[in-house]
Order: C-alpha cells, then structure tokens, then sequence
C-alpha cells in the first residue's frame, strides 16, 4: 500500500504542474511576435474551441512570416495551422491531417543532418528551440513556430457549378484547376495530353508523391504539344516523396516516374538570385534516352511552387520537362528573368548581327560554357563589357564547336596520358578550356579553366536541338587574382609554389606596380625532374638551400612594365631568332615555335612544351610548363648524394658569391 500511495502522489504533483504550466493560448499571448497569428485564431470559433477544450497541435507563423505573405487572408486560414491530434517534434513524421474543410494533409519533412534534423510542415520550417507543450484539461496541446504562412488550395468561392472540392488529390486539381486560385496561369494544355494519353491514374495514386504542371504558356510553339508522350508525362512526377522547394535541397536528385530500363530521367531543384529575387528551377536530367527523348537537361522555372494536394504537392512550372526543341540561342532568350538572361544581354550589346550570335545560332554542334546572372556583376567584367572587341574575344573563349556533355569530358579526361588533363579547343584561336574532375565524398565537381580564370560549373548538360549548355561561375578570361593567388590556389602548381615560399619569394607576386611574365612548371614537371634527379629535388626543400631554390625560380620570371603572352613571344622570338629577356636572375634566351596547336619554348638547348599558355592575373601573365628551367649546374650543387661531391661544388658556389658580393662594394 505504501507504494500505492507514493504513486499515486507523483501523479497527482505531475497533474498539479502540468496544469499550472501556462497554456498555449498564454504562451502565444506572452509572445509578441506571434501577435498576428493570435488575432487570426481568436476571431475563428472553431479555433478557439479546440484551444479549449481539446487536444490540438497548432503551427503558428511568426509576423514576419504574415508580412511575406501574399495569398488569401480569411478567417478559416487558421484552421489550415490547427490538428485535432497532439504532436510533439519527435513524432512528427509523414503528414498530419489539418482542421480546415476536406482536412486536408499537412506533410512533414525531415531534413537530416549532422547535428540535428530540420523539420518542415509543408514548406514552413520549424524552429524547433520554441517548440511548446502544456496541458489543458487533461489534455496535451503542442505549439511550433514556423517561418511561413501555410497557403492552403482552397476553391473558388464561385465555381463553374456543382459542389466545391476540398482537399482535392492532384488530379482533380488539373480537371478542375480552373475553379481554384492559381493566379494568370491555364493548365488546359498539359490537363488535355495526360487525358488524350489516358495518364489520369498517374496523377489519381494514393500515396505521398510530387507533380509537375507546365502551364499554357509553356505550350509555344504549338509543335511542342505533340513531343508530349505518356513517358514525358510519366517525367512530371517524382513517385513517393513529397518535395517542397524550402524543405528540399539544392542539386539532390529524384528518380522520376520515367526511370524505367530504355528511358531514365532524375529531377532536381536550383535555386538562383536574379538581383535581390531568388528563383527556383525544376531539372529533369534525361541520362538515358532513346530516338524520340534526347539526352541531357530540359530547366523550367517554377511559376507556382508548393500547392498542397491530397497525395503530396504540386508545382506549376513554365514549360514542359524532357522536351528538347530549342537552339542554345533560344534558351538563352526563352525567358527575361532566367539563369542566364544577363549573358544574353551581354551578347545581343554587341549588335543583332555580331558574329557569336551568328554563330550560336547557326552551328549545328556546338558547347557553350555561359556564366550565371551573377558572375557578370564582377567590377572587372563591367570593364571589359564596354570594350566591344575585347568582349568579342572573350565570349569565343566560352564557346566549344563540339558536343560536349559531362559524360564525355569525364570521358576524355580519364583517357589522358598519365599527368595531362582534357583541354578542348575554343572559338577563339590558339586558346583551350582545360578542365578538372574533383571527386569528394561521392560528389562531384566539374571545372574549367579559360584564360587563367578557374570557373566551378554549377549546371551541367542543358540539351538544346544543336548542342549543350553548361552554367558556370564566372566569366572566363576576364582574371580575378593576382599571379600569387592563382599559385597558390591552382591545384597544378602546388610544387612551385610551396618553392616559392623558400627566402619569401612568392610575397612580390602579389604587387601590383610590376608586371610578372612567370613560367611555372606544373606538379607533373616537377615529379619527372624528382624521378630522374631525386637528391637535388629534396635538397630544394631543404631550408639551408634556400638560396639556391629562389634562384632556380628567379630564372623563370620576368618582371618589367608590361607582360607577354605567347603570341607576344613568339612575334619577338621565332624558331632562328632568340629573344632575351631580363629576368631577376639570369637573361633568359628564348624561341618560340608552333606545332600542332601546341606552343614551345626552346631553352638551354631544349624545347619544352608550353602546357597551359596565357593563364592571365590580374597583375601578370603564367605559363605553365612541362619542364624546369635547371641548369647541370644546378643539379651539381644540390643534388649530389656523395656528401664529397656535393662540398667542391657547394663551396665554389659559396666563393662566387661571396666573391660577387665582394665586387658590388
């Protein structure tokens, strides 16, 4: 009995606390900044009945969240923010079923990561450090806090006839989207080919799944209505997730309904910044297609984004997935506010009939590197823009006269000598766009580099009817970095510049009052060097040859009022006239020759193939090259492994300079 009772009391103080506990509806009068959230739900009667007398789960947008706000603002919005069930974050999973009419699904979605989950109820998140529970009348009422009004799809208070559908699943709402708010757009178009190609229990499954919706004015030309399958309809819906844009990350891929053994298609989101604005696109990525579906990208952006159904959401979107109809110049100009519309302006700035125009609409295969909305708001990219003929160059340099989708520069680089990457030639002559494949925990990172500019492709395989489209980072051949942030960042220059840290050698490189003409051997050049002379390779590293390490270097570069490219090069210097030019170390004699679209430099007698000409800095030119500038003697003074050959040399060459030194007083 004594424990009986000793129960029985812990019980009664756990009732006596949770009722003394402030309420929900205490709680949200003591916060002011779910002020508006209070008022919408004290002037709805069953909103304030179920705060009074039942269980209840409520989801309340901060004020914040109201001012954003700009859909439908009745008295029954609350209700689309109340359950009649008491959830706690830790069982918030799948959906839970809200109090407005139909009651329709609020769907849950857990972010997983490192250190906790984000949580989402459609496309609000939670802030879960306010996260609330109290009791009321024995019953549990659950408060979270979300960033974003809940927007039911509520139908129109005049219909076309017969009773309003609440709660509609996805088809019902593309049959009847005309008796529901969805702003300008008609979905008359696409609601015609799901039923002419008898998909209607696509869009009618049970379950939790995402839909795509292309709207009317996706549907020009006309020819495009009849690229529209039932395996392209099959491409507007991902089966099994319900994705809502916030609650989705960036670039993860979804299998599509149409990822079957001949056709696979994967859909993703991307989200952009057009100014201040931020745009999200829909990709379907057709990696494996057949005679009627190309391979490759198809971008539409989200018109309408996250309209709640019965099983799962739906997107508006402002053109139809999969379908590849259009030229690359066509997708550049398909949309005034797209990804990519501020690099046609650039383009059209030079005249309707400029030859790149020309060009990108008239080529049959073609691959066009073409920077973001973003990579053109670049103090340094503004210059260049004004200048018509520079412009010109710099354009060509984004341009490729062949196909070139990922798979085969993936492709190509793997099937490079051992030490070489795939450079592919441009529109512009004599230069390459080389590029890099990164592999890190499973994701991967393609970048290109044109005319010292190292640009991170964000997206890949844009299809288009004459060739591919990928999106980069940043305007290629317009330089950012200095020659010392170029060393230091390029991944085949690590060597050279950890040399270049031996007597400070590498801090004049980023001065702007010289100009720098540096040629680089690149990592591969160095490690053959190793190979063939290994004791004078570690003894560069060695602190007591720094001296000699800075030296060695000098000779690669020129410092002077101005910098040379290759072609600046061979016009002063050709195959029978050796040039000179003052380096901080010794004059540096030099040809240049041409061949097989490769340039090479002789020097001491050997020619050495130029691997990366004209990587331009903001403060010099590179060029990286397959072999060091080292002398014999060189290698005499620091490679010897017989400690009494290295001290004849070593101590000749300490006398010389003493004795040089020696001459300058």
């Amino acid at each position: 009995m004594g424990g009986l009772k000793v129960l029985l009391i812990v019980l009664y103080l756990s009732f006596v606390v949770a009722e003394t506990k402030p309420s929900l509806a205490e709680k949200l009068r003591e916060d002011a900044d779910l002020s508006q959230f209070l008022a919408l739900l004290e002037r709805n009667a069953v909103a304030n009945t179920t705060l009074q007398h039942r269980q209840t789960t409520l989801f309340a947008p901060t004020n914040q969240a109201f001012q954003r706000y700009n859909g439908e603002m009745d008295d029954s919005l609350v209700l689309f923010h109340i359950s009649n069930l008491a959830v706690t974050l830790t069982n918030l999973d799948y959906s839970i079923s809200s109090e407005l009419d139909g009651n329709p699904p609020l769907w849950i979605t857990r972010r997983r990561d490192t250190m906790h989950d984000d949580i989402y109820v459609n496309n609000a998140k939670i802030d879960i450090s306010r996260s609330y529970q109290a009791t009321r009348n024995g019953k549990l009422q659950v408060l979270h806090v979300i960033d974003q009004v809940l927007q039911p799809l509520l139908p129109l208070s005049q219909s076309s006839g017969g009773s309003p559908i609440y709660n509609p699943n996805a088809y019902q709402f593309l049959e009847h989207s005309d008796e529901f708010n969805v702003g300008p757009h008609r979905l008359r178009s696409f609601r015609q080919k799901v039923n002419q190609l008898q998909k209607k229990e696509v869009f009618n499954a049970d379950g939790r799944h995402t839909f795509f919706i292309p709207v009317d004015e996706g549907f020009k030309p006309t020819t495009r209505s009849d690229l529209i399958d039932a395996k392209v309809v099959d491409g507007h819906v991902i089966p099994q997730h319900v994705l809502f844009t916030q609650a989705t990350p960036d670039n993860k891929e979804f299998k599509s309904l149409a990822f079957t053994d001949n056709v696979k298609v994967i859909i993703s989101f991307t989200t952009t910044m057009n100014g201040k604005e931020e745009i999200t696109f829909v990709n379907s990525n057709t990696v494996a297609g057949d005679a009627k579906h190309s391979r490759g990208v198809v971008l539409a952006d989200i018109v309408r984004a996250n309209i709640p159904v019965k099983n799962g959401v739906v997107h508006l979107i402002q053109r139809p997935l999969m379908v590849v109809d259009t030229t690359v110049i066509d997708f550049l100009k398909e949309k005034e506010d797209g990804p990519l519309c501020k690099f046609y302006e650039v383009i059209m700035d030079l005249g309707e009939h400029n030859p790149f125009l020309n060009e990108l609409t008239m080529a049959k295969d073609i691959t066009l590197f073409a920077p973001s909305n973003e990579a053109w708001n670049e103090i340094s990219v503004q210059n260049i823009i004004r200048n018509h003929h520079k412009l010109l160059d710099i354009l060509n340099l984004h341009l490729v006269r062949e196909r070139l989708p990922l798979d085969a520069i993936i492709h190509n680089n793997m099937n490079q000598h051992p030490g070489t990457i795939y450079q592919a030639p441009t529109a512009l002559p004599r230069r390459y766009l080389y590029f890099n494949v990164i592999n890190h925990h499973n994701n991967m990172t393609l970048t290109v580099e044109g005319g010292g500019v190292n640009a991170t492709v964000t997206q890949t395989n844009i299809a288009a009817t004459n060739g591919f489209v990928h999106i980069i980072d940043r305007v290629l051949g317009v330089p950012y970095t200095t020659v010392y942030e170029k060393m230091k960042t390029d991944p085949m220059l690590n060597i050279t510049y950890n040399l270049g840290k031996r007597q400070m050698f590498n801090h004049q490189l980023n001065e702007m009052e010289h100009r720098y003409t540096y040629f680089v051997p690149r990592d591969h050049a160095w490690l053959k060097f190793q190979i063939k002379h290994p004791s004078a390779y570690n003894a560069l590293f060695r602190e007591d040859f720094g001296y000699y390490t800075k030296q060695i270097l000098e000779r690669h570069m020129i410092r002077a009022d101005r910098s040379y490219t290759v072609s600046d090069l061979k016009q002063l210097a050709n195959e029978t006239h050796p040039f000179v030019l003052p380096t901080s170390r010794d004059p540096l004699r030099l040809r240049v020759k041409e061949s097989d679209k490769n340039y090479y430099v002789e020097w001491n007698g050997r020619w050495i193939h130029v691997f990366r000409p004209d990587v331009e800095c903001t403060n010099g030119i590179i060029h990286v090259i397959d072999e060091p500038f080292v002398l014999e003697s060189d290698i005499r003074a620091t490679g010897a492994s017989d400690k009494t050959r290295v001290a004849y040399p070593l101590s000749l060459l300490f006398i010389s300079f003493v004795f040089a030194r020696i001459l300058e007083y």
